[in-house]
């Protein structure tokens, strides 16, 4: 196998559903399938939500690759990027906190987190499952 990749341009809307069927549709798994998927929802919501700040007019990019070994997807907003101490993975200490949550989501529910220098952009993966006979 090869790699491959595919890309994604999309108006920033929270109308994720259809994205997130593309995305995961190498996956065959049903139980990493539900895992990387509420991952992946973590990620484009904090990238509409915060990154495009909710504006429609704004896009995002989502590329996925998929690698003999990894399933990789790379998401970009366009908007100022996530600071590097905010890109911490541990829940809030806060019970009732308002955000905090999804970053440490999305750090359990992939295998490999990374962050652009800039942070608009982040990279999640996962280890492919071996196929079964």
């Amino acid at each position: 196998m090869t790699l491959r990749w595919s890309d994604f341009i999309t108006p920033s809307t929270l109308h994720l559903a259809p994205l997130l069927e593309l995305l995961l549709e190498p996956i065959r798994c049903a139980q990493q399938s539900a895992s990387l998927q509420l991952g992946l929802q973590e990620v484009l919501v904090n990238a509409v939500r915060h990154g495009n700040g909710n504006d429609p007019a704004k896009c995002l990019r989502v590329r996925r690759i998929i690698s003999p070994r990894w399933v990789i997807w790379q998401v970009q907003d366009e908007g100022d990027g996530l600071g590097t101490q905010a890109r911490g993975h541990a829940l809030p200490e806060a019970t009732d906190s308002a955000c905090g949550r999804g970053l440490f989501l999305i750090h359990h529910c992939f295998d490999d987190v990374r962050w652009s220098p800039r942070g608009n952009r982040v990279q999640v993966a996962t280890r492919r499952q071996p196929a079964r006979a």
